[in-house]
């Protein structure tokens, strides 16, 4: 019973921690662009103009 005492709280924090990260991700914009890294993926990148 004891270690509940200290379990609880810190499962609180660190759960208000993830979710101050998901918003801080949100307000950033990570989320705006979803199919910009699949085809990132795909992308040469040597520069050249595609066809």
């Amino acid at each position: 019973m004891n270690t509940l005492v200290y379990l609880i709280p810190i499962a609180l924090v660190l759960g208000g921690l993830g979710l101050l990260a998901f918003l801080w991700a949100v307000r950033s914009g990570q989320y705006e662009d979803l199919e910009g890294a699949s085809w990132r993926v795909l992308d040469e990148g040597d520069g050249r103009p595609q066809n």
